[in-house]
This record gives structure tokens, C-alpha cells and sequence, in this order.
């Protein structure tokens, strides 16, 4: 067990037992009893201080292109050393990570291989990363990890990127700031039903958080997992791209990704692909310079096209794209937004 950050101890017990915690990691703010762990599964109070169960035990590690993330805009055609542990603070019926993130909070059961941040670092490295990537599971639940490591990333030239559902503190925000450089975070949906009964969460933090990340400079990219009958409708679609377009900027990429049947959502169908479409339609005509399709076999809603005159910029085929630099599109000349090196600034 490794002492955690971002909390702070709620009274003092007259008779000097073990007191409450509150952890000040996301935006659940759990009130941690003694010998209990928050809504994450990987944060416990043991005698009135806050341990991190999962800095120490890596559960998924992969190289990966960087476009699996997916990140469109920020060095194209490059790999990303990708790692997570197990546990998250959201409880999402349609996870399609959920061996990794609810083993945890329904077991009890930290699953993992030994590791330390110098270790991951060694095999970024001799892997050939140019950048390593905190995902699939819930970054935010292995923070001090995260920190360490992204620390460590930075002294041997490698960047950083985290995959997140954006329910982070302030806090911890503040924390990751001059580490992170690049994210693609979720929004799930426009509603705050719809991150309450189906998320266990709520959707004013992310949406504060994300406009919090554009400040900070961070490269940022959206994803929408579009569920039949859940957040599929019109006006929810359109709320979304408008959200992004005023208060993240239309060069901001949003990605349209294709839901399939799992975990507790077995009884819905597949996304159909002209809802998808419509939901592109529905971006650009909000204003969004690159609107993506993902997760379907074959189709060419990958590709980036310059928004002046429509060339196509960056052809992919399925996670693969051309290593380059796209900051101009060849034809007309005009900007293509992103970070195309690693030399580039946020």
C-alpha cells in the first residue's frame, strides 16, 4: 500500500480511534469510514489515513497506436505506451472495460503485476513510445501512479496522454496540469439523468472540467459512445456538439463511436450507422471542424479532412495513419489543428 494524496481527515475522535477521510481525488468527495474504501475500490482509510491500493499493481499494458486512444490530432501515426489498473469511480451499465473497472467495488480484489513507475518508463522506452498513455481503466483512481510516472515520462523526453471520463476534482486537475499533454475525455451524454442512472455520476463536473482542460492548454479531443435509445436522440446529439463548439473551440475534435451490446446493456442493439451519420451531420452543422466516426469496420468517417476545402488531410485505415506533420492542409494552404510533434508546444 502506498499513502495517498488529495485527502484530508474529518475530526479528531475523542477517544483516539480511527476517523473519517475525505478523499479529494474526484468529484464523488467520498466520506471514507475506517477499514473502508471509497466508491472507487482502490482508495482505503486503514487507521485514519488514505491509501492508494493500486499505485504498485498494473493490470493492462499494451502498445498502441495513439489513434486507438483515440487521439486524431496529436502525434498521428506514432504509439503510445498504454497502461491502467483495476477500479473506477463511475459505474456505467455499457462498460466495455468492466473486468478491469468493477472488480474492485464488487470484490474486493486488487489484481495487478508488481511494477513501479521506473519500471513502466523502461519499457516505454524500449518499446520505442514516443508517449505514454494513462487508459482503460479510470486514470483518475491511480492518480499518484499517474503523477509519478507522467514525472518521470517528461525527464526522458516521452509525453503524456490520459483517457478519462472527466470526473476529476479541481484538485486534481491542478495536480496534473503541467504533466498531462494531451487527453481524450467522455461525454457520455447531455443529461444529468442520464450520468446519474446510468453513470453513478453527475454531468456538471465533467463539463466544468473540460472547459477547465481547454484553459490549461492540454491538446483535447471528445468522445461519445452513441447507445440506442439512451443519448442517441436529436437534441441531446445536438447539445452536445454545441457544448463543444462555444466553449471548447471548433477545432476541438469530437468522436462519434459506435455502441455494441455489453456488460449490463445486453438487451440493446447496435448503434446503427445512419444514426452515427446524423450525428456527424449534426456536428459539423454546429460548427466543429473534425467530427469522427469510429468503432465500424471499413468506413471512411476516420479520415481528416481540411475544413476549408474539404481535402482529405489524413487518411487512416483503422488505427493506422501516415507518421507526419498535418499542421497545413497541401492543397489550400490553410491550418490543420493538433500536435504533430513532439517538439511542438501545447
Amino acid at each position: 500500500m502506498h499513502l495517498a494524496r488529495l485527502w484530508r481527515p474529518l475530526g479528531k475522535s475523542e477517544d483516539s480511534a480511527p476517523t473519517n477521510v475525505q478523499c479529494r481525488l474526484c468529484s464523488h468527495f467520498c466520506n471514507i469510514a475506517p477499514d473502508h474504501t471509497g466508491i472507487c475500490g482502490v482508495r482505503k482509510n486503514i487507521n485514519g489515513k488514505l491509501f492508494t491500493l493500486v499505485f504498485d499493481k498494473v493490470a493492462a499494458a499494451n502498445l498502441d497506436p495513439v489513434e486507438k486512444k483515440p487521439l486524431y490530432h496529436f502525434l498521428p501515426g506514432t504509439n503510445t505506451f498504454s497502461f491502467g489498473t483495476v477500479g473506477c469511480n463511475l459505474s456505467c451499465s455499457f462498460c466495455q472495460n468492466y473486468s478491469l473497472s468493477t472488480t474492485p467495488r464488487l470484490t474486493g480484489c486488487i489484481t495487478g503485476q508488481l511494477t513501479k513507475p521506473e519500471h513502466i518508463i523502461e519499457l516505454a522506452l524500449e518499446s520505442g513510445a514516443e508517449s505514454i498513455a494513462y487508459t482503460y481503466s479510470e486514470p483518475t483512481i491511480f492518480f499518484e501512479l499517474m503523477a509519478e510516472t507522467a514525472a518521470l515520462a517528461i525527464k526522458h523526453g516521452l509525453k503524456n496522454i490520459m483517457v478519462s471520463n472527466g470526473f476529476q476534482s479541481p484538485e486534481c486537475l491542478a495536480e496534473l496540469k503541467d504533466l498531462i499533454h494531451a487527453c481524450n475525455i467522455d461525454l457520455k451524454a447531455a443529461s444529468e439523468s442520464f450520468y446519474h442512472t446510468i453513470c453513478g455520476a453527475h454531468i456538471r463536473p465533467v463539463l466544468q472540467n473540460l472547459k477547465t482542460i481547454r484553459k490549461m492548454g492540454w491538446w483535447l479531443e471528445v468522445t461519445t459512445l452513441v447507445i440506442p435509445e439512451e443519448n442517441d436522440n436529436k437534441e441531446e446529439l445536438t447539445t452536445i456538439a454545441r457544448f463543444i463548439n462555444e466553449e471548447l473551440g471548433s477545432d476541438t475534435p469530437w468522436h462519434i463511436s459506435r455502441f455494441y451490446p455489453t456488460y449490463k446493456m445486453q438487451n440493446h442493439f447496435p448503434t446503427p450507422l445512419e444514426t452515427l451519420e446524423q450525428a456527424a451531420d449534426i456536428g459539423k452543422k454546429a460548427g466543429l471542424h473534425y467530427v469522427y466516426i469510429g468503432n465500424v469496420q471499413g468506413h471512411n468517417g476516420r479520415d481528416t479532412h481540411c475544413p476549408e476545402c474539404g481535402h482529405t488531410v489524413i487518411p487512416r485505415k483503422g488505427y493506422t495513419a501516415a507518421k507526419g506533420d498535418y499542421s497545413t492542409c497541401p492543397t489550400c494552404k490553410a491550418k490543420i489543428a493538433g500536435i504533430w510533434s513532439t517538439h511542438d508546444s501545447r
